[in-house]
């Protein structure tokens, strides 16, 4: 549970951050961007998702049958 947590809060950092350096205008001097910054962040809120799924699971909640 305690991995999780902590995995959870790194890839909430994670999508935060990319978040923010996406949401940067960009800067014609340089010449790339060498980070896709937009799909980090999506990639982070996807893991943050799948943890928080796992915390669930974890805890014992009860799961929908379709």
């Amino acid at each position: 549970m305690r991995l999780t947590l902590i995995l959870a809060a790194v890839a909430l950092a994670i999508t935060v951050f990319a978040g923010w350096r996406g949401a940067r205008p960009w800067d014609p001097s340089q010449k790339v961007r060498m980070a896709p910054w937009r799909f980090i962040m999506v990639m982070g809120g996807a893991a943050v998702v799948l943890l928080l799924v796992h915390v669930a699971a974890l805890l014992g909640l009860p799961q929908r049958q379709l």
